[in-house]
């Protein structure tokens, strides 16, 4: 079995740990205003965090809740966002995911990601194509903004921050099909991979929210980019995700 069977056959078990909370019933608390944190999202880090220590037992982690473990400096480091769509997941809205990227030598190299209520599991590793379930994905073909369907997000500090998003929002709202705000990352970035979406963008996001989704889209042959079309890093705090013919027309309306 390979590296990515063998995280992706971890990430199925800690959505069935979600499922599990569900039935039972599970706490919540803030970090923020809006900014949510239930044990669900705690007991699956705790798991992926055991699981795959046995799969690479030199990686770091970059955990979303744990923050850094381990060396930043490893060739080999986990990115891990163990509920990306946590106020999603508490008021029982079914659009939520794990996600789990590897990366090595500060390129990403596997990503997984998987929305536990539909079953759908994405994933990548560099150079072999991007998959849902099994079956090879692409992004679409659609090479006008006024005929896409876009996707985006909000910050949580969105009722404080210039960088509200709220005017690129408009904008684009105006000048394509459409724009969906559904509140998972790295699912949005795995639905533009689909073909569902033409592009994606966010700012203030962390490298946990959009790396594992980030390989998916290039691997599915879509481009990302930062917010302002410079290369992607770990280090990147906005993203712009694209099925590459509506990049720049996407990128220019932002800009306003």
């Amino acid at each position: 079995m390979s590296l990515l069977e063998k995280v992706a056959a971890i990430v199925i078990r800690a959505g069935d740990i979600l499922n599990e909370e569900i039935e039972r019933g599970f706490s919540i608390t803030k970090k923020g205003q809006i900014d949510l944190v239930t044990d669900a999202d705690r007991a699956v880090e705790q798991f992926l965090l055991k699981e795959l220590a046995q799969e690479l037992p030199s990686a770091a982690f970059c955990a979303e809740e744990q923050g850094w473990l381990g060396d930043s400096h490893e060739d080999a480091i986990w990115y891990i966002d163990p509920l990306d769509g946590t106020t999603n997941f508490a008021h029982g809205f079914p659009y939520f995911s794990i996600s789990v990227a590897l990366a090595e030598k500060g390129e990403t190299t596997l990503g997984v990601v998987y929305n536990p209520i539909s079953r759908e599991l994405f994933q990548a590793e560099k150079g072999r194509g991007a998959f849902r379930n099994g079956a090879p994905i692409k992004v679409s073909r659609i090479a006008d903004l006024q005929d896409s369907l876009l996707v985006t997000g909000f910050p949580y500090d969105v009722k404080t921050t210039a960088a509200d998003n709220i005017a690129q929002f408009a904008r684009v709202t105006k000048a394509s099909q459409g724009v969906r705000r559904t509140g998972s990352a790295a699912l949005d970035l795995c639905n533009v991979a689909c073909g569902r979406f033409e592009g994606y963008w966010e700012q203030r996001v962390n490298a946990w929210d959009i790396a594992a989704g980030a390989l998916i889209v290039k691997e599915a042959g879509g481009m990302v980019t930062d917010y302002h079309g410079n290369t992607l890093t770990h280090q990147s705090r906005s993203v712009l995700a694209s099925n590459g013919l509506i990049h720049q027309q996407l990128l220019d309306m932002l800009r306003g």
